[in-house]
């Protein structure tokens, strides 16, 4: 069974900073294409960085500069540093697992999802 579990998110000031992690079992994950996405109530479901199986880096434009993904395959786990945090950040976090181990940015792409996490910046 592939579970995917974030963790790390909570309440911050404008400017501050969270690291988010993705655990995951169940999976060959040096193999997969990771990925984090975070969703609002009013929005669609947005791309924000992907981490290829051999650890190329992309970011959402919104993103770039403030947040940083990152892989540790002995640890099974998928990083998200974030920095700068501004209101519109807020948003529920989520990791996804790609089997094609490219880069993909698109939802539908991705294989295997976790519950996500909960970063909520506050003024």
């Amino acid at each position: 069974q592939v579970q995917l579990v974030e963790s790390g998110g909570g309440l911050v000031e404008t400017g501050g900073s969270l690291r988010l992690s993705c655990v995951v079992s169940g999976l060959t994950f040096g193999s997969y294409a990771m990925a984090w996405f975070r969703q609002t109530p009013t929005k669609e479901r947005e791309f924000v960085a992907a981490i290829t199986w051999n650890s190329n880096t992309y970011y959402a434009d919104s993103v770039k500069g403030r947040f940083t993904i990152s892989r540790d395959n002995a640890k099974n786990t998928v990083y998200l540093q974030i920095n700068g945090l501004k209101l519109q950040d807020t948003a529920v976090y989520i990791c996804a697992a790609d089997i094609t181990g490219q880069y993909v940015y698109r939802p539908t792409e991705y294989d295997y999802w976790g519950q996500g996490t909960q970063v909520t910046v506050s003024s």
